[in-house]
């Protein structure tokens, strides 16, 4: 094992899980609210966008993201319309995201009893209401360890933008094998920082779940 070639390209790998944090943060901020918007279409069944977004989900679902990031950088870019590495990596993860934060919102909001519902109108609530302060947050609170899988499932397909160019931790790994064939240190630094990353998500997310047991929600 090589320490000095691992010393001299770590900064490299720090600039590409900055890159990756980000492309996850936005990534996963655009799903949350997409997936937000199609779960409760579906849930109050509303005509005509609930087909829309049920086409969505089923395409989004059931098309790698590889295949999507094709589309966004060559595909559009045939007919004129051109994204930058980073605005396809972004769009392309909020696309995929979304569809998966939508079935577990969905999730969420199924199990939500039809005898609270009745309960919050019969005392009067109007239906935002009943939505803000019943609905809402118990579906939230239900939903949450299947959003923390889907961050994390997020973080992990980020290994697959480098096919537009943008130099996250793959990017940076493959590039160093190819030039100094340091297969092991180089694939070592790019486990480890992955495991800085996804460690600490993984357990501040599972706090999080036992909090929310323990208080009583979702229950």
């Amino acid at each position: 094992m090589d320490i000095a070639f691992i010393g001299q390209f770590a900064p490299l790998y720090i600039k590409a899980l900055w890159l990756v944090l980000k492309l996850c943060f936005l990534g996963s901020l655009f799903s949350l609210i997409a997936g937000l918007f199609c779960a409760v279409v579906r849930y109050f069944n509303l005509p005509v966008l609930r087909q829309i977004t049920g086409a969505y989900i089923e395409l989004s679902r059931n098309t790698p993201l590889m295949i999507q990031l094709f589309f966004l950088y060559f595909g559009l870019s045939r007919i004129g319309v051109k994204f930058e590495s980073w605005t396809c990596a972004v769009i392309g993860l909020s696309f995929l995201g979304g569809s998966y934060m939508a079935e577990s919102f969905r999730g969420g909001l199924e199990a939500i009893g039809k005898a609270q519902i009745e309960a919050g109108l019969s005392i009067g609530l109007s239906y935002p209401q009943l939505v803000r302060y019943v609905i809402m947050p118990q579906a939230l609170a239900v939903s949450i360890p299947s959003l923390g899988a889907n961050v994390i499932f997020l973080l992990k397909e980020t290994s697959v933008v480098s096919i537009v160019a943008l130099a996250d931790l793959m990017y940076v790994a493959k590039d160093l094998i190819g030039l100094y064939y340091k297969t092991n240190e180089a694939l070592l630094m790019l486990v480890v920082a992955y495991l800085i990353v996804l460690l600490p998500i993984s357990i501040l997310l599972y706090i999080v779940e036992r909090r929310i047991r323990f208080a009583g929600f979702g229950c």
